[in-house]
């Protein structure tokens, strides 16, 4: 059991650096249940509910995030329940990475604060060394789908409804399959597309600067977040274009590509969001363009470029 003064847990940001939020001191002991539900409710209000229990035995341990697809374990946490209660959680596919300790920075001893220290270095490099195993994991699964996936038609009911064609395109159990790579070509994971258009990306496979490219870029490279707004754009145009996927990969992609085109000229596509507090899909592509002295474009009104060239747009 701990012996301490009753404050908030005090978490840490991602660098690690102690917040602490005070309330009434009290002199209490904390029993190794305290410890854990204390830290439940960290990783409750990080929005990484779950019905797992608890270890507190120093060791990196995954669990189910709940909402996520069941039998995943995007989670993962490592928590001491010793005389120094402390831990550290987070989520491989949320990106979240945080600490917690029982007791305030003000509170530990200087021997104390370089025990928790390096005890948090150590539990994120385990987290670290997991996400890699993970990575691995995934990418090899993501070669054996695309191996064995057919070539997709135009036919695929999706291409149909957004008026586009297969460029590279595979099928999957009825799934569409877009391969994300990266600047070597070197294949890490998959996205799968139903008929329906709703989109879902291989468990634990790498996203963060990898993309699918449709065309060859001679003197001009298009970036845009989905498929569908890709090949509209290259249908229309003719300029290679690339897939980011999503708005939060834009940045990545775009850095990608300039280190690997330095001289091309590049556009930033962006979905224009407007009825989406802050219009993320333009916010993100102004700072990728931004980041690498690119061009921007957008349509002029709510949507993207296949819903400009569907002639849905709004």
């Amino acid at each position: 059991m701990a012996t301490l003064k009753k404050k908030s847990p005090c978490v840490g940001d991602r660098n690690g650096a102690i917040k602490n939020y005070p309330t009434q001191p009290t002199n209490i002991v904390l029993t190794q249940q305290d410890v854990i539900l204390n830290f439940m409710e960290a990783i409750n209000k990080a929005g990484l509910f779950t019905k797992t229990s608890i270890i507190a035995d120093g060791r990196l341990h995954r669990f189910h995030v709940e909402g996520d697809k069941r039998g995943s374990e995007n989670g993962w946490y490592t928590l001491y329940g010793d005389d120094l209660p402390a831990g550290a959680y987070g989520c491989w596919k949320r990106g979240i990475s945080e600490t917690w300790c029982a007791k305030s920075d003000q509170e530990l001893t200087q021997v104390q604060r370089k025990r928790n220290r390096i005890r948090m270095v150590e539990a994120q490099n385990a987290r670290k060394i997991e996400e890699e195993k993970r990575r691995k994991s995934a990418q090899q699964k993501a070669h054996i789908i695309w191996k064995f996936a057919s070539r997709a038609s135009d036919t695929h009911p999706y291409l149909v409804r957004k008026k586009v064609k297969s460029h590279g395109l595979r099928l999957y159990k009825g799934l569409l399959v877009i391969p994300m790579r990266d600047n070597a070509g070197n294949l890490h994971s998959l996205q799968f597309i139903d008929c329906d258009g709703n989109k879902r990306f291989l468990s634990s496979g790498r996203k963060k600067g990898c993309y699918f490219a449709i065309g060859t870029p001679l003197h001009t490279l298009c970036i845009a977040e989905g498929y569908a707004t890709a090949v509209s754009i290259y249908e229309a145009t003719g300029f290679a274009c690339v897939v980011a996927f999503d708005a939060g990969n834009l940045e990545a992609v775009a850095v990608s590509l300039r280190n690997k085109f330095p001289n091309l000229k590049i556009i930033m596509c962006a979905d224009n969001d407007v009825n989406t507090d802050g219009n993320p899909g333009l916010t993100k592509a102004k700072n990728a363009a931004r980041r690498i002295s690119a061009y921007l474009a957008f349509p002029s009104c709510a949507g993207d470029f296949n819903d400009l060239f569907c002639g849905e747009a709004v």
